[in-house]
């Protein structure tokens, strides 16, 4: 499963939009769609990702029940 793919579930779990990410993330929507887009994540992405988010990044997001994406 692509990157991707692993975030907009994420994203889904945590009922939260695109733009929310963004917001959260202090960055314009455009640029988290380029990211999407391209599947473009950097393991410092992820992590930033996953710390406003509320979970963990170990390759996989860890939600606050265990469940892993």
């Amino acid at each position: 499963m692509a990157m991707t793919e692993k975030i907009k579930i994420l994203l889904v779990k945590k009922n939260m939009k695109t733009t929310n990410l963004a917001q959260l993330l202090n960055t314009n929507p455009s640029n988290i769609y380029n990211k999407f887009k391209r599947n473009n994540f950097s393991e410092k992405d992820l992590e930033r990702i996953a710390a406003v988010l509320g979970c963990k990044f170990e390759g996989s997001f860890v939600m606050e029940d265990g469940d892993k994406i």
